[in-house]
């Protein structure tokens, strides 16, 4: 019984067992060593070790250690694997990575598992082979525009990463607040008021009819900040007086906030991106009680004018109190911090922004080590993480900007992969075919998928050209020709006239032709790559995963006729759960599927 409970996606889970066996045999003693087991996309096995470079390097030059470098410390991690009938054969090749070939005898024993629980989920819903997280509840802080500028290709990264972050989380059973860390409190609101009351003296009847473009009445106040010392004193002082919670500055702070998180939710609506405002304004009122605790503490010093905690290691210190009384960055995230550990309960707090914040939040979460909110073991819970992101280049390799410089809109380049996507579409004919609903629809499922995917595939870390041709094109690791894939299954399945419906409940999955067992293979390592990409923070895993999905379905189709075969039943339903999957791929990573092109 307990084996059939078990997701039969756990194949990593049994070889892990065995690789920490024989990682215990290769260096007896060596504490918190965790086996790196990872199914395998090229030709060398189904599954990889990749211990061998991590431990050489923590043991090299140590007395009585004979391995000479990551290569021999492989060989002897795949010499000290228990022995077992799971395992066909091993190799090791590079920097010790262990390569490991299932056996096709064990796996014709435990096909009717395999098919179990493949026909489980087809009856019982995709939610079946949910991972299992130790975690109950976490917060994912991600996009974060500042109020009165528009979101931009920069802004891109930060929301469609954590979108996909949370997606994952909350599949795996977690319950997510999906936080949206809004720049909506500082000294730029000074200038804005001043100017807002300067054009329009009954700015109360004020709408963004008037206004205009924010960004570029951002831009003038923001000018006449930088020219006029007069208007540059009023600014400052109107600060003070926002923030000392004067009704007029007060209402005309709400009435900029609430113009531009209208523009705000425009984008989110169109990107399907789900988040809660919880801004810099509203982490205010907690500000000094956070900071007199870290000063009762011990933590919090004077140093030249300004109260701040220092950071072991790092030569700055992080500041929590200006020199002039005023509160920054550091105070909010501090007391942000505090709140979602103490009163939201978060276990797991994940912060998506660029790499360059990446030494802040760092020096943030050693500060709230060192008051005891978070434990000294990063292994431990509740913990933190920043989740860092590369640039999005232009072809030039520079920084993503229209041909005048500017930052590109966001709002534009969705407007742009739309308009490419339908004329692709209308290219092919569609327009004669569907109706102009159908086509539009499809047009931005394709065009913003595409944008999604041609981002998420990477790994985050790194900088990755933006390049309309690339990711609508319908052939490679694209969105694009993921969707038509997706579709393509949907089609053979229609034609088939079955009910696919009525086919789960009496017909039975048959994997007896080499393409069916890897396809098959393949749909049950779905939750182990959903686990792997929520630990790591890696969405570029799920992305991988379903691109050789599909791949695997071409090759099983080229090679096992489906319809009219004497396999059809049980090839239909391979065909439906691959729809299933790939489908569940498409939600978590943002994407809309097509069912028909």
């Amino acid at each position: 019984m307990a084996a059939e409970q078990e997701n039969a996606g756990n194949l990593k889970r049994k070889l892990a067992k065995l690789f920490q066996l024989s990682l215990e045999a290769t260096v007896p003693g060596e504490p918190d060593i965790e086996p790196l087991v990872a199914a395998c996309t090229g030709k060398f096995g189904d599954y990889q070790c990749n211990n061998a470079m991590g431990l050489w390097s923590k043991i090299k030059g140590r007395p009585g250690i004979e391995f000479r470098g990551p290569p021999a410390v492989g060989q002897a991690i795949m010499k000290n694997l228990p022995q077992t009938e799971m395992i066909e054969s091993c190799s090791v090749a590079g920097p010790g990575f262990v390569n490991v070939v299932l056996s096709k005898n064990w796996m014709a024993q435990v096909s009717l598992l395999w098919l179990q629980n493949i026909q489980k989920m087809l009856v019982d819903g995709i939610e079946t082979w949910a991972p299992k997280l130790s975690i109950k509840r976490a917060v994912v802080d991600f996009s974060s525009p500042n109020i009165a500028k528009e979101m931009h290709v920069g802004h891109l990264r930060s929301t469609i990463i954590g979108d996909t972050l949370a997606s994952m989380l909350e599949f795996s059973n977690v319950e997510v607040l999906r936080r949206n860390h809004v720049g909506d409190w500082g000294t730029q609101f000074g200038m804005l008021i001043e100017f807002l009351f300067e054009k329009f003296p009954n700015f109360e009847d004020v709408n963004e009819t008037a206004i205009g473009d924010l960004q570029a009445f951002y831009k003038e106040s923001k000018q006449r900040f930088d020219v006029d010392a007069e208007f540059k004193d009023r600014a400052q002082k109107a600060v003070v007086r926002l923030q000392s919670g004067e009704q007029m500055y007060r209402k005309a702070w709400t009435q900029i906030c609430d113009i531009s998180r209208r523009e705000f939710d425009q984008v989110y609506q169109r990107l399907g991106v789900h988040l809660e405002e919880k801004g810099e304004s509203f982490y205010n009122p907690y500000i000094p009680g956070v900071i007199e605790a870290l000063t009762n503490q011990g933590l919090v010093e004077e140093s030249k004018g300004a109260r701040v905690i220092f950071i072991e290691g790092i030569n700055i210190p992080l500041i929590v109190v200006k020199s002039d009384g005023g509160y920054n960055y550091a105070s909010t995230d501090m007391t942000a911090l505090w709140y979602r550990l103490n009163e939201e309960k978060a276990e797991w707090i994940i912060y998506v922004t660029d790499v360059g914040q990446q030494q802040h939040f760092d020096m943030v979460f050693k500060a709230a080590k060192r008051a005891g909110w978070l434990p000294a073991d990063d292994r431990q819970y509740p913990k933190t993480n920043h989740v860092g992101f590369g640039l999005v280049l232009g072809e030039d390799g520079k920084r993503f900007r229209t041909r005048s410089t500017e930052v590109v809109r966001l709002a534009d380049l969705l407007d742009e992969a739309k308009t490419r996507s339908k004329a692709a579409l209308i290219e092919r004919g569609k327009a004669a075919e569907w109706t102009e609903e159908e086509l539009e629809q499809t047009a931005e499922a394709v065009g913003y998928g595409a944008v999604k995917y041609a981002d998420l595939k990477n790994n985050r870390l790194t900088n990755y050209t933006f390049d309309f041709d690339q990711m609508l094109n319908d052939k490679g690791n694209t969105a694009v020709y993921l969707l038509y894939a997706h579709a393509r299954i949907c089609s053979i399945i229609r034609k088939s006239g079955k009910d696919t419906g009525e086919l789960k409940k009496t017909g039975k999955i048959v994997l007896d032709h080499a393409d069916e067992r890897v396809l098959g293979l393949h749909l049950l390592q779905f939750a182990e790559v959903v686990e792997e990409a929520c630990t790591n923070l890696l969405p570029n895993v799920l992305c991988e995963y379903l691109y050789n999905l599909s791949e695997n379905y071409t090759r099983f189709y080229s090679n096992c006729q489906v319809v009219g075969s004497a396999e059809e039943t049980s090839r239909l339903l391979l065909c439906e759960a691959t729809a299933v999957v790939m489908r569940k791929c498409f939600f978590l990573l943002g994407i809309k599927p097509v069912y028909k092109i």
